[in-house]
């Protein structure tokens, strides 16, 4: 499936990092998409979908100071479904090697 916003902008998803440092050897950078409730577009593909952030409060979501986990909460909610769109893509897009407007084109009916 290829899913975009309708207005075919950009987004961001909200993410998370970490860097571990174990007691020996190198330091484990790890990174996760936050995901939440599939919308009623989402809901045929999967259970859940990322949390899309609107442009608005990309700000509140990259504050560098320590945010009590609460206070974040309402941003993790489904993306309006009315501001999304997805259609099937061929399974060109299953292989690694390939690349360019072929993995999004529409699968053929």
């Amino acid at each position: 499936m290829y899913v975009r916003l309708a207005s075919g902008r950009p987004f961001a998803f909200a993410g998370l990092w970490d860097v571990w440092e174990p007691p020996e050897g190198e330091p484990v950078f790890s990174c996760a998409i936050v995901t939440t409730a599939p919308n009623a577009l989402m809901q045929v593909i999967h259970n859940r979908m990322p949390v899309i952030l609107a442009p608005e409060v990309y700000r509140r979501w990259l504050e560098p100071a320590e945010v009590a986990p609460d206070r974040l909460n309402d941003l993790l909610v489904p993306f309006p479904a009315d501001a999304m769109t997805a259609y099937p893509v061929s399974r060109f897009v299953n292989r690694p090697q390939n690349e360019g407007p072929g993995c999004i084109a529409s699968a053929s009916p």
